[in-house]
């Protein structure tokens, strides 16, 4: 087997982030389930926007953001996901290109707009987020690069991009893809709403040959159908080699086959809970593709999320991420 490429290619949603403080009462009025996702139509986008007043802008979507997590982090990147020839999604590749990340995806021409995700922050830092998917939800088939694949040590796919048959199905190729050149795979099931539309779906994606598993105790519990965590946990373990679940506060547990490492969390204040499971994949996936141990890979994750819980939005600037490079 060739030495690889790229130590991470991400597969997601390619999304232009749109991020604002509000407070509860904002969500009661919307009918928005607290720190959840909720998938909308453009008509809604344009409402909801028209109502946030003094948000941040970005290129976003949550594997994208690991991709650039990552980067940041010395890890040699590449992401594949869809924008539209507009604006928005020149934006987006110009973005997430100055970053060091290898994007080669073509732009859709004709059809819906760049996706876009307004991200409502409350004052206890919880994110509650409304995603229009517009052309990234447009991935399909073609879109693979089998090349850039083939390439990486680990191909990572979001969860969230998982509602779109057509995306369902390259993730099964691209799985296949990566394991005929001896590749390892990673999924992040993104939410627990998401495991709840697609539970047989994701399990089969599962058991067809995804090696490294991301989730939270909802989203795990969710998926097989467990009330307790640890009966969910002793599931992934038989399932992938490794299953890291994140416990929020409590930190996380890496599961590898019967044995269970707890990752002590980080502390800090948290100011937007915005991307701590995006940069802790990123920490995780950065120093596991470079050798590390999982224990040092549970640390840089656990430290790269507490970075980004500690600022107002998705990624932490990448001097503080190269600074915990020297302690890791």
């Amino acid at each position: 087997m060739s030495e690889p490429r790229f130590d991470l290619t991400g597969i997601g949603n390619a999304i232009v982030d749109m991020l604002a403080l509000t407070d509860d009462s904002f969500l009661s009025r919307h009918d928005m389930p607290k720190g959840g996702m909720t998938l909308i139509d453009a008509d809604t986008a344009t409402r909801l926007t028209a109502e946030m007043q003094g948000g941040q802008t970005a290129s976003g979507g949550s594997v994208a953001n690991s991709c650039a997590v990552a980067a940041a982090l010395g890890a040699r990147v590449a992401f594949l996901g869809k924008v539209a020839a507009d604006p928005l999604g020149d934006a987006f590749r110009r973005d997430i290109s100055a970053l060091g990340v290898h994007f080669p995806t073509k732009p859709l021409l004709s059809g819906a707009p760049t996706a876009r995700c307004l991200i409502l922050v409350t004052p206890d830092g919880q994110r509650t987020m409304n995603t229009y998917l517009g052309a990234g939800g447009e991935f399909s088939l073609p879109d693979l690069d089998e090349t850039v694949i083939a390439g990486s040590a680990i191909t990572y796919l979001e969860g969230y991009l998982f509602d779109p048959p057509a995306a369902q199905t390259a993730f099964a190729e691209a799985v296949r893809i990566a394991r005929s050149f001896s590749r390892k795979t990673a999924l992040s099931l993104s939410d627990a709403f998401c495991v709840d539309r697609h539970r047989d779906s994701f399990r089969r994606l599962i058991a067809g040959g995804i090696d490294i598993l991301f989730a939270n105790e909802a989203e795990i519990c969710s998926l097989y159908e467990r009330n307790d965590f640890a009966d969910a946990a002793a599931d992934a373990g038989n399932d992938v080699k490794l299953a890291i679940l994140t416990k929020s506060e409590a930190g996380s547990v890496i599961v590898e086959g019967k044995t269970q490492t707890a990752i002590a969390p980080v502390p800090t204040t948290v100011r937007d809970t915005t991307g701590a499971g995006d940069a802790y994949a990123a920490g995780f996936l950065t120093a596991y593709a470079q050798g590390k141990s999982i224990v040092e890979a549970g640390n840089l994750g656990a430290a790269a999320a507490a970075l980004a819980i500690s600022q107002i939005g998705a990624r932490p600037p990448a001097d503080s991420l190269k600074a915990l490079l020297k302690n890791a």
